[in-house]
């Protein structure tokens, strides 16, 4: 398997570099289904410390160590730009990345990402049952406990320090995403826990971007829409 220093990642496909950056508690299984389906490009996907087979390190989680990460990675495989697709917490690192080392982003996929924490960010408590479904959130549990080498019992950690990051992170102000000048594509499910405003927010402050509101699909669309989303991440990526 390979890793560069303690980060595992992984590499399919051939052609030019796509990083694929996951959610919180998730690996890089969660965006295997798009993955796969990719042609054309070399899909590169880096899992955090405490996520996947990469191993926790101490101290609290940031998305700006996320950055620090990515680019470290980019670095040692000698890439020196990428498309970004970002997942949730990828996706949040994918914005910083964008905002703050432009000339490393060729363009990015800013799939269920946020801008900042709040509750108007979110859909209401009432609706988080259908924009979190059982059924993949056991899933994700399960991989966690199947590929982490510090061990199941870990999780409880790791759980408290992606909450404690949520709790105050991202802090992105809106207006910044002006400056974007790659192509951006914005995605969501129209079920998803990030509610509507929030991702239109997203979309209407980034010139020129385009937005993606994916049918049928929660929180967990990477997952539930792959062949969907594949295609969407197909013609985006041979568009720009």
């Amino acid at each position: 398997m390979p890793f560069i220093d303690a980060t595992y990642y992984d590499v399919t496909g051939a052609g030019e570099p796509v990083l694929f950056l996951h959610g919180g508690f998730c690996s890089a299984e969660v965006m295997r289904g798009l993955s796969q389906q990719l042609s054309g490009y070399a899909v590169h996907a880096p899992e955090r410390p405490g996520h996947g087979r990469t191993p926790d390190r101490n101290g609290d989680y940031h998305y700006a160590d996320g950055v620090i990460d990515t680019l470290a990675l980019m670095d040692a495989l000698d890439i020196e730009s990428a498309h970004l697709v970002g997942y949730s917490d990828g996706a949040d690192v994918g914005m910083l990345m964008a905002l703050d080392h432009p000339h490393r982003v060729r363009s990015l996929v800013h799939i269920s990402g946020n801008l900042r924490p709040g509750d108007d960010v979110y859909r209401p408590e009432a609706e988080h049952a259908a924009a979190l479904p059982a059924a993949e959130l056991a899933w994700v549990e399960e991989d966690r406990a199947r590929l982490s080498p510090d061990g199941p019992e870990h999780a409880d950690v790791v759980t408290a320090k992606v909450l404690a990051m949520w709790a105050t992170e991202p802090t992105i102000e809106p207006e910044s995403l002006a400056a974007l000048t790659m192509p951006v594509l914005v995605m969501a499910g129209d079920r998803d826990v990030i509610a509507p405003d929030h991702t239109a927010l997203i979309h209407r402050s980034i010139p020129g971007a385009q937005l993606a509101i994916v049918p049928a699909a929660s929180h967990m669309l990477i997952m539930e829409r792959p062949v969907l989303i594949g295609h969407i991440l197909q013609e985006f990526l041979d568009s720009v």
